[in-house]
């Protein structure tokens, strides 16, 4: 049986490839999705990839990859990270391990970008590293 990783997108990550390149690379999330499945393949993963700019989404895929008993959930909160304590709180109700993701290095952008509600629920972060963090999570997901 193929084990199953759900990709999860939070808001504004439609608009990659447009939105601030300097900071978010030229990479569209449909390309970065591409190179995801293809990798997954190789690890023997199925992908669910989503993107939603609707908090209540995220929640709702995060019960649904748990209700579903998936390998992992990598999951770039976007700006959630910051600022929702709600899907903080249903990270930390779910019993499958969610790996964050973010392409730039928040730690090392504007200040309110520094408190990462979802730090303390994760199994781990990657940042900082553009589309291949995504690829990296993948990798670590495999690896659970």
């Amino acid at each position: 049986m193929t084990a199953t990783v759900f990709v999860l997108n939070g808001p504004n990550l439609n608009l990659l490839g447009r939105r601030e390149p300097e900071i978010y690379g030229s990479d569209t999330l449909d390309a970065i999705a591409a190179a995801m499945t293809s990798h997954g393949e190789t690890l023997g993963l199925q992908l669910e990839i989503r993107q939603s700019n609707h908090e209540g989404h995220l929640i709702d895929w995060l019960h649904e990859a748990d209700r579903d008993q998936a390998r992992a959930v990598i999951l770039n909160a976007g700006g959630f990270t910051h600022s929702s304590v709600a899907l903080r709180d249903a990270v930390a109700a779910i019993v499958t391990p969610v790996i964050e993701v973010h392409l730039s290095n928040p730690a090392a952008r504007e200040s309110f970008r520094h408190k990462n509600l979802m730090a303390g629920v994760v199994r781990g972060s990657i940042s900082g590293f553009g589309a291949l963090g995504y690829i990296l999570a993948l990798d670590a997901a495999a690896s659970l």
